[in-house]
């Protein structure tokens, strides 16, 4: 089993920046793929960055040259730093990975996360104002 405990969440204007994490415990495996999604309200869970072992990176276009992904192995966290907030990055922000050792999900940002074998719980909140 493992556990997704996302943080880091608030409320910010437009413009400012917040840093997500994502801490991981239980089962390690060499060859993952993690993922950061998120949904507001009346919309569908989306994608919005992924990174594989290797560190290889894919971006939604939305959030391309704002959000960045990354990881420390070290303390089995993912991170997403979201710089440029618009009011449109208002959502429930979700972590999750992948453990399939072909997962494509550092070339390719996945459309949902049924792919995935674990997701965090309550995700996090994040409020963009104008």
């Amino acid at each position: 089993q493992v556990q997704l405990v996302e943080s880091g969440g608030g409320s910010v204007q437009a413009g400012g920046s917040l840093r997500l994490s994502c801490a991981r415990s239980g089962a390690i495996y060499s060859s993952y793929c993690m993922a950061w999604f998120r949904q507001a309200p009346g919309n569908e869970r989306e994608g919005v960055a992924a990174i594989d072992d290797d560190a290889s990176t894919s971006y939604a276009d939305s959030v391309k040259g704002r959000f960045t992904i990354s990881q420390d192995n070290a303390k089995n966290t993912l991170y997403l730093q979201m710089n440029s907030l618009k009011p449109e990055d208002t959502a429930i922000y979700y972590c999750a990975v992948d453990f399939d050792p072909n997962c494509i999900w550092g070339r390719v940002v996945p459309p949902g996360d049924s792919w995935f074998q674990f997701v965090g719980g309550q995700g996090t909140q994040v409020t963009v104002s104008s």
